[in-house]
């Protein structure tokens, strides 16, 4: 389904907002000129992160916007849709029958990342193993989803989703979708069997508080463009990741810049570029229950986030659990998504050797991924026979 504000053809907009890099790059060029007097005679100790002083950064930024990749996979069959949310189903035909894997992605970013290449696409993969794999695309949010609190969203949108599918299913939700995926687990048991939360926060104020008051402070000046948008809008909420680490896309583009366009390595840089860039608003309410509750009060740590008025309690779920930390996440830092684990007793604990996103679209996503993900599916036991161990790693 194509975004609403998509750019023409060959016109990526990235790295967003790029005008936040620009202005970057044009401070670190300050900051060095008044600090240093002979500034003209020595340009070439000029700060490696800047746009103007590092011809590679921009050099990056220019092959990245003219690189001729597009994704071109199709989208599978839509079992069920609501609004602008729909149910994909990549199930193979000869295993249509089979037990489904209900994917809950973030509400952020677009939900393909699960399904970013031909031979990137963890769903894909779990369907070539004989699973059935749904995924649950939130969509664009148009007027009706921009007025949706994390209660319309759990207890309305997705029970309604897990109601259609027509029997039980494993739910498994990434990065934010794993604490939505949590929350309906917990009020539904009675449609979801087993839950796998990849990569998901928990204790927003680990290892350091700082970062995340930081977002929830930013919130009052945020409040006039949510208030006549009834969203926060992409740009904004780009802006409010790279202020965790300015000097980020700095390092990627000089990066990419060394590499042959024709790579394989640059065709998948540029593909999650392209994923990255191609952001979704966030609905006004949900924005700040987020960032007040999550980054600013740590309610889901403190149990004291609530769905539809009740509290989201992880240790209150009798089912089957898979919890996925990554080891060298830079957004969601395994100091944050290990309290989860913790608090699910008898969870079976991964400890993928990979980044946030190398985890589910990585070269070694399959080895460090996929495969325990789809052996872990395959030793689930029956509806109603689920046994409770204790915390185990696989």
């Amino acid at each position: 389904m194509k975004r609403p504000d998509a750019p023409g053809p060959l016109h990526r907009r990235g790295p967003r907002p790029l005008l936040l890099h620009l202005t970057q790059g044009m401070r670190h060029w300050q900051d060095w000129q008044n600090g240093s007097p002979n500034w003209s005679e020595n340009w070439q100790n000029f700060p490696t992160s800047s746009f103007l002083g590092n011809p590679e950064l921009v050099a990056g930024i220019a092959a990245y916007r003219r690189h001729p990749y597009h994704r071109s996979l199709i989208d599978p069959q839509v079992i069920w849709e609501e609004g602008e949310s729909r149910l994909l189903d990549y199930g193979t035909d000869a295993f249509k029958g089979g037990a489904p894997i209900l994917f809950i992605p973030s509400l952020v970013n677009r939900a393909y990342i699960l399904d970013l290449m031909e031979d990137r696409s963890f769903l894909r993969y779990l369907a070539s193993q004989g699973h059935r794999p749904l995924l649950l695309d939130w969509g664009w949010p148009a007027e009706e989803e921009r007025g949706f609190t994390l209660t319309d969203l759990v207890a309305g949108r997705m029970e309604r989703a897990l109601a259609a599918v027509g029997q039980k299913v494993t739910l498994a939700g990434y990065c934010m979708g794993g604490l939505l995926a949590l929350a309906c687990a917990q009020r539904r048991p009675d449609l979801v069997q087993a839950l796998a939360l990849l990569a998901t926060p928990w204790d927003f104020h680990a290892p350091d508080p700082a970062p995340a008051r930081r977002l929830a402070e930013a919130l009052p000046a945020l409040r006039p463009m949510i208030e006549f948008t009834h969203s926060l809008p992409v740009d904004a909420l780009q802006y409010l990741f790279a202020t965790l680490d300015p000097d980020q896309i700095a390092r990627k583009y000089r990066g990419f810049a060394a590499l042959d366009p024709a790579s394989d390595v640059a065709i998948r840089f540029v593909a999650l570029e392209d994923w990255l860039n191609d952001g979704v608003p966030l609905a006004g309410p949900i924005a700040v229950e987020c960032l007040e509750g999550w980054y600013g009060a740590n309610k889901p740590m403190n149990l004291a986030w609530r769905i539809a008025g009740l509290p989201v309690e992880p240790r209150k779920l009798r089912m089957p659990c898979l919890v996925a930390v990554p080891d060298r996440d830079h957004i969601v830092p395994a100091e944050q998504a290990l309290p989860l684990a913790a608090q699910i007793e008898g969870a079976t604990l991964l400890r993928p050797r990979a980044g946030h996103i190398g985890m589910v679209a990585g070269s070694r996503a399959t080895e460090q991924l996929w495969q325990p993900f789809s052996n872990w599916l395959s030793g689930l036991p029956r509806p109603h026979t689920a046994s409770i161990s204790r915390l185990r790693k696989l």
